[in-house]
């Protein structure tokens, strides 16, 4: 008499979520449905842990399975598990938003300078402005880190450890951001005050 091939809870877990595919595949919605309940919230934490932004996740994610659906017809399981198949679809999605620009945040930098107050005199105002314009293109002029470590560490004025949390870097990683992108502006600034 031969035993029962056992199969380990993760294995059958996969399995099952390969049958899902494979009825998804076939014109089951609801199928498709439950690969969806299960993985949307795996999906975006995984992105919002690379993105650190609540809304972007979960528009990537949503648009993660969107991918997914229209290409749910070409996939085979192929050893990978379902989960690798939308991480890889999420990362690719990622991928293509940081390069693409749009994620750079809109900086309204008049917020940051205080010091444009008219009543302190209309000259007092204007180079304010001017300096400030200056100071943000510098800033746009960063690599993506270094523009956020910046802007998180001095204009939002977080600590090394919140930065490192909002940006899933560690400390050191953090300080020698902050360091680079501080030595890039002042070379920046003394070219332009030249």
């Amino acid at each position: 008499m031969s035993k029962p091939l056992v199969v380990a809870p993760r294995e059958r877990n996969e399995q099952s979520a390969w049958a899902l595919v494979r009825a998804a595949q076939a014109g089951d919605t609801v199928a498709f449905g439950e690969i969806y309940r299960r993985y949307f919230p795996v999906v975006e934490a995984y992105l919002f842990r690379r993105t650190a932004d609540r809304v972007l996740a979960e528009d990537l994610t949503s648009e993660t399975f969107l991918r997914a659906f229209d290409k749910i017809g070409s996939v085979s399981d192929l050893g990978k598990d379902v989960q690798a198949w939308l991480f890889t679809i999420a990362r690719n999605l990622l991928f293509d938003f940081l390069r693409s620009g749009r994620h750079r945040r809109e900086i309204v930098w008049a917020d940051y300078f205080e010091c444009a107050d008219e009543s302190r005199g209309l000259d007092h105002a204007l180079l304010c402005r001017v300096v400030g314009d200056e100071l943000a293109r510098c800033v746009d002029q960063l690599n993506d880190e270094q523009r956020e470590c910046i802007v998180l560490r001095f204009y939002e004025e977080l600590s090394v450890s919140e930065v490192a949390a909002r940006m899933c870097r560690r400390e050191g990683t953090v300080r020698a951001l902050q360091y680079r992108a501080v030595r890039k502006l002042a070379q920046l600034v003394s070219d332009w005050v030249r």
